[in-house]
């Protein structure tokens, strides 16, 4: 990563406009290294130590969070009508470039990414990578082996689109209204509109996993968190282009 000027690196750290941490500089509120940088063009790099007021700075060329979505707001980072899932964030992550990989449905709920890595984001939603991702479903009436055998040869769409051949399972043949269901493409209300063509309804829709990672079990409905460095790793484990 190259060196950055200093303004740029508090704004992109979602601590204020470029004008405005530039204001801070001049006032001597920023140490670069133990020494008070007053210069905003001041170049730093991720081994220089930012000191902010009194906070040290963890910096890393880029960020990942996941959240548990919420099922009363749209994949979307902005919308005059409707709430979004940037609405869920803290003022301060709001203001630091994340941005949300792919989708999901507004009444959906589960796992989803934001990110400031515009590679990694593009390899999770481009469909030419398979990105397999994970969901857990309840379904209006029971599931068949018919349907599975629907899923495993691709399912034509209201549209006339015919999906890519998909995982269906029954976890608990006792409950054989709950699925698991597995795609490596994300049409719109995907899920939804395949069982829809099959006579059947989505009552309930979370997703669990994308590629390895899968969503923390203990984070509860409309929170989020930066991604641990194990989580990091299993992220990109699928992606050479980035390592």
């Amino acid at each position: 990563m190259a060196n950055e000027r200093l303004d740029k690196v508090l704004g992109n750290f979602g601590l204020g406009s470029r004008s405005d941490v530039k204001k801070e500089i001049h006032q001597g509120l920023v140490k670069v290294n133990g020494i008070v940088t007053k210069d905003p063009g001041f170049k730093v790099s991720l081994a220089d130590e930012v000191i902010y007021y009194e906070e040290t700075l963890i910096r890393k060329e880029f960020y990942y969070f996941m959240m548990n979505k919420a099922p009363d707001c749209i994949t979307a980072t902005e919308d005059p009508r409707e709430k979004t899932v940037m609405d869920y964030l803290s003022e301060r992550h709001q203001k630091m470039n994340l941005f949300p990989v792919g989708r999901l449905d507004k009444e959906t709920e589960g796992l989803l990414l934001f990110t400031t890595d515009g590679t990694l984001a593009h390899y999770y939603t481009s469909p030419k990578h398979f990105v397999e991702k994970e969901y857990y479903a309840e379904i209006s009436d029971p599931v068949t082996k018919e349907d599975i055998f629907s899923f495993e040869k691709g399912i034509i769409l209201d549209d006339g689109y015919k999906t890519l051949p998909a995982r269906l399972a029954i976890p608990d043949l006792n409950k054989p209204n709950v699925v698991t269901v597995w795609l490596k493409e994300g049409k719109y209300r995907q899920i939804r509109r395949m069982f829809q063509s099959l006579g059947k309804e989505v009552v309930y829709l979370k997703r669990m996993k994308m590629g390895n990672l899968e969503l923390d079990p203990s984070l509860a409905l409309g929170c989020y968190r930066e991604l641990s460095l194990a989580e990091e790793t299993l992220l990109k484990a699928k992606t050479p282009i980035i390592q």
